[in-house]
C-alpha cells in the first residue's frame, strides 16, 4: 500500500552545521534543551523518521515536527529560544555605566567606600537594583585586601632559583622548606564551648585567657610533604642552630641537603654561618623580601592554625604543644606534599601586570 500524504523535505546538512551539532551534543556546557534539539536534527539527518525519534528519544511527537520546521526554516539558529516577551528595561546601560563609574571613580563624603544604600541615595535607583549591577560587575565596595610587592634588588634571580627547585629538583638531594612560627599563643575562652548542634553552629566567648606561648620551627619536606619539627620557649640563632641539629640527625648522610629559609637574622647570623661552613652539603636559598609565599612550609603553617589552633583551647602552653606534636604527628603518618604549578616566567609576569596596574591606579 502507497504511503499517503504530504512528503517531508529531508534534513541535509552541510560539513560545518554537522560540526556545530555534534559540538553542541558533545559539550558538557550545553543546556539540555539545546542538545535535545541538535540531536534531533543530526538523526533526521541520518535519514530516520519523525516516529523513530519520537520512540528513540522517548519525546513526544509534535517536538520532533517542531523542530524539524524550525530547523528547516531558519537552520541552526531556529534551535535557540526566541525572546520571550517582558516588561521594558527600566535601567539602560548608560544608566549602568553611570553607577559603575561612580563607584570606581568617586567616594561618598565623609565616607571610605560605598554602601548599596548610598550609592541608591546618590543615584536615585534601588538598593536590590545596585545590588545587581554590582554583583554583575563583580564590584565589592565593602571588601578590601592587603598587598606588597618585594622591592628586594635580586627578587627576579631569587624566584628563578626557587621555582627551578620546585619543578625540576636536583637528584639525590632534599629540599626542605624552613620556618618558624613563632609567639604561639595558647589561649583559654573564658567559659566552656557550646559544641555544634542541628541549626546552631559551634559558640564560643569572644574574650580568652592567655597562659603563654611557644615557637614552631618547622622543614616540610617539598617532595614528600613530610615535616621535621621542634617546639622551643624561644626562637633565637641558638634555637635554629638546635634544629638544624635535628634536621642533620633526620637526614640520610648522602644526601644534599637545599634549604629555603626567609630573610630573618636568625637565619644570618655568625652561629648560624659557621654551622653551615662545616657542613658543604647544605645549600641555601633565601626567599625576596616581602614574599614568604614562595616558602612552601608558610602554607603548612596555615593548615595547622587553620585545622589546629584557631579554634583549640589550651589552658597551658604544654597543652598547646601537646596538640601540635598530635597534629604534626597525624599529619607525617599520611604526609601529602603541596604541588607547585608556577613558572619563573608566569609569576614574573604576573608581577609585571600587577605593578602595570597599581602604576596606573597611582596617577
Amino acid at each position: 500500500m502507497k504511503r499517503r500524504g504530504r512528503p517531508t523535505q529531508p534534513v541535509v546538512l552541510e560539513p560545518e552545521e554537522r560540526a556545530t551539532l555534534e559540538g553542541l551534543v558533545r559539550r558538557s556546557t550545553t543546556s539540555q534543551h539545546l542538545a535535545l534539539r541538535a540531536r534531533i536534527v543530526l538523526a533526521l539527518a541520518a535519514g530516520k523518521m519523525n516516529k523513530e525519534i519520537h520512540e528513540e528519544l522517548r519525546i513526544a511527537l509534535r517536538t520532533v515536527i517542531k523542530w524539524r520546521k524550525r530547523f528547516l526554516a531558519r537552520r541552526i539558529d531556529g534551535l535557540h529560544d526566541e525572546p520571550r516577551p517582558g516588561a521594558p528595561r527600566k535601567i539602560m546601560d548608560a544608566d549602568i555605566e553611570r553607577i559603575v563609574t561612580k563607584t570606581l571613580e568617586t567616594l561618598p563624603v565623609g565616607e571610605t567606600h560605598w554602601s548599596t544604600r548610598s550609592m541608591a541615595k546618590a543615584t536615585g535607583y534601588s538598593s536590590s537594583t545596585i545590588g545587581r549591577v554590582w554583583k554583575a560587575f563583580s564590584l565589592q565596595p565593602h571588601r578590601s585586601e592587603t598587598f606588597k610587592l618585594s622591592t628586594d634588588p635580586l627578587f627576579i634571580d631569587k624566584v628563578r632559583d626557587l621555582c627551578g627547585l620546585y619543578l625540576n629538583p636536583p637528584e639525590r638531594a632534599l629540599v626542605l622548606c624552613v620556618d618558624e612560627k613563632s609567639q604561639i599563643q595558647a589561649l583559654d575562652r573564658t567559659q566552656p564551648l557550646l559544641p555544634m548542634r542541628p541549626g546552631q553552629v559551634e559558640r564560643r566567648t569572644h574574650d580568652y585567657k592567655r597562659h603563654g606561648t611557644t615557637s614552631l620551627f618547622a622543614a616540610l619536606d617539598a617532595a614528600t610533604g613530610n615535616v621535621i619539627a621542634q617546639l622551643h620557649q624561644r626562637h633565637r640563632a641558638l634555637e635554629f642552630r638546635k634544629f638544624l641539629d635535628a634536621i642533620e640527625a633526620a637526614v640520610p648522610e648522602e644526601l644534599d641537603v637545599h634549604l629555603i629559609l626567609d630573610n630573618s637574622s636568625t637565619h644570618k647570623t655568625a652561629l648560624i654561618r659557621k654551622w653551615l661552613a662545616k657542613r658543604p652539603r647544605y645549600h641555601v636559598h633565601f626567599t625576596p623580601t616581602s614574599a614568604s609565599w614562595l616558602n612552601l612550609v608558610e602554607r603548612w603553617f596555615g593548615l595547622l592554625t587553620e585545622k589546629r589552633i584557631r579554634r583549640g583551647a589550651f589552658d597551658s602552653v604544654a597543652q598547646l604543644r601537646e596538640a601540635i606534636l598530635e597534629y604534626i604527628a597525624h599529619h607525617n603518618a599520611d604526609p601529602r606534599p603541596f604541588r607547585w604549578t608556577k613558572t619563573a616566567d608566569e609569576i614574573l609576569n604576573s608581577v609585571r601586570r600587577f605593578c602595570e596596574r597599581t602604576s596606573k591606579a597611582g596617577h
